[in-house]
């Protein structure tokens, strides 16, 4: 076969450089759309306090942001292909600097719940469109680093903001829980404007918005984000308020889908969405969310319930998740341009799940952050190269003028996967420990010899100075904690089986995927280059 002719000298057509600017403005967006709704979880009964609302009111705070930014997803998506995905990003980032800076001084909680609302709908554009700027203005040898930086950002993000909220409490002030996104969102803006492309002029005559697609797609969504968030605090279909959320919801969206579907402009390309490989590997970014819960929510359960830890003694266990995301990013980076993404996908399952049965085998109710920390090493890998070898699969499969709608399409699985993570975690948990505490109360006999010695020296530790009566009370309640404590031990055992049994699911759909087409981002060889680089 005869050899092709060597390339021309490469002074005509200098390689472009590395975008440093685009890539800290993917880091940037994605980091504030995660952090500021994780923050506002953690630090929830300081905002509560600082506005004198009640548990149940107050429930509605987190909730207000989240479902704000599936409300604004389709009007994000017409307006980046509107006006292009940079000048509206400018656009959404001061305006949340701005939100956020003020939220802090609300006087009371409607107030507050308004700006959160605002809040949710400015940074609701950040991920679909710092997504569509890595597929439409980064080269395609830099879009393997721009998804690991995404999934860099969702593991850093959710798993440093019980450390930065218990920080902001103790040393500053709850208020710099919304005053910290100031800055980033002007870092974000600022990046955008001084260090990235200009956007293509916007079309002279724009086309006519479809109204109904936009309000019908959004506000369908954001209702039955919303019955997730509340449900178990209401109680599942025993609510008429969940209920009807779920029913609503369903309605518009089924009337989005078939509208979208049969319109020559529609804001979201159904055809693309559900042909090929997409949905699978939307269901798998959906099933990330929950995987990622058996970290950010399990372990935080077990500490709080079980151990008692405070927000920055569960920050002090989380961290060994988030300070490794910046080597795991570059590795992911790496593998991601050298392995098949499919390859890279299995690894991270795996490790997710070996790390999963790791805390099911060994977890008592005296652990602490030292006994979860290989778990949790094991976690940060797996976690964020299954994340990133799963979207940057899906990105290969792409044409980037479909970006806006893949966006779109991560963001929702994004949030509704992690919200239906949500909901089936803590319920798994709720009713596990309430069987194994009826199953643990069954074997508590007060006429038992080893539960009356057991009552006896409680009694003698808990009732030195008092009576008998007050000895014995005290003796009681010591014993209904421990039942309490190991119950809630065995739940989180439980879903860490659970976790690692639907992760193990996951890995058998990730593995029957067919491999990707060629591109100009399709990983080298693993060899290429050496030792003069990629070609």
């Amino acid at each position: 076969m005869t050899d092709a002719a060597p390339a021309a000298p490469s002074a005509a057509a200098p390689e472009q450089p590395i975008p440093w600017f685009g890539l800290l403005a993917v880091l940037l967006g994605t980091f504030i759309s995660t952090l500021n709704g994780r923050l506002s979880t953690f630090g929830l009964n300081d905002i509560r306090g600082a506005v004198h609302a009640g548990f149940d009111e107050g429930a509605w705070i987190t909730t207000a942001q989240t479902a704000s930014q599936m409300l604004i997803l389709p009007m994000a998506l017409w307006l980046g292909a509107l006006f292009g995905a940079r000048r509206v990003l400018i656009g959404a980032a001061v305006a949340f600097a701005a939100i956020t800076f003020v939220e802090p001084f609300s006087p009371s909680l409607p107030l507050l719940l308004g700006f959160q609302f605002a809040g949710g709908l400015a940074s609701g554009f950040f991920i679909p469109l710092t997504l569509s700027y890595i597929l439409r203005s980064m080269p395609p040898r830099y879009w393997a680093y721009g998804i690991a930086l995404y999934a860099l950002n969702l593991e850093l993000s959710l798993n440093i903001s019980a450390s930065l909220e218990g920080w902001y409490v103790d040393h500053l002030s709850w208020r710099w829980i919304f005053w910290q996104n100031t800055p980033l969102a002007l870092g974000l803006a600022a990046c955008l404007r001084f260090g990235t492309h200009r956007d293509p002029t916007a079309p002279l005559a724009p086309p006519t918005p479809d109204w109904f697609g936009l309000v019908s797609g959004g506000l369908g969504a954001a209702l039955i984000y919303a019955a997730l968030d509340q449900g178990n605090r209401l109680d599942w279909l025993n609510s008429g308020v969940i209920v009807g959320l779920f029913v609503a919801g369903a309605v518009l969206l089924a009337g989005f889908l078939a509208h979208e579907w049969l319109h020559p402009t529609p804001v979201l390309n159904l055809k693309i969405i559900f042909s090929g490989v997409l949905p699978r590997l939307l269901l798998l970014v959906a099933f990330l969310r929950l995987t990622i819960l058996s970290t950010a929510y399990l372990i935080p359960q077990f500490l709080t319930t079980v151990r008692g830890f405070r927000a920055p003694e569960v920050g002090e266990t989380l961290i060994w998740i988030a300070t490794p995301q910046f080597a795991v990013c570059a590795v992911a980076g790496v593998m991601l341009r050298r392995l098949d993404a499919r390859l890279v996908a299995a690894i991270g399952f795996i490790m997710i799940a070996l790390a999963c049965l790791s805390v099911a085998h060994g977890l008592t109710a005296v652990w602490s952050s030292d006994q979860f920390a290989h778990s949790l090493l094991w976690q940060a890998l797996g976690q964020s190269l299954a994340l990133s070898g799963v979207v940057f699969y899906a990105v290969l499969h792409l044409d980037p003028k479909d970006a806006l709608t893949f966006g779109g399409a991560i963001q929702t699985a994004r949030l509704l996967g992690g919200e239906i993570g949500a909901a089936f975690t803590a319920t798994l948990v709720r009713v596990r420990g309430q069987i194994a505490s009826n199953q643990l109360g069954m074997h508590v006999d007060t006429g038992d010899p080893a539960v009356l010695q057991r009552l006896n020296l409680y009694a003698a530790a808990a009732g030195r100075g008092a009576g008998p009566t007050v000895a014995n009370g005290r003796a009681l309640a010591v014993l209904d904690q421990a039942v309490r404590r190991a119950a809630s031990t065995q739940a989180v055992i439980d879903s860490f089986v659970v976790i690692a049994g639907l992760t193990a699911l996951a890995l058998l759909l990730a593995s029957i995927n067919r491999a990707a087409p060629r591109g100009p981002a399709s990983p080298l060889p693993l060899f290429a280059g050496l030792p003069g680089g990629e070609p």
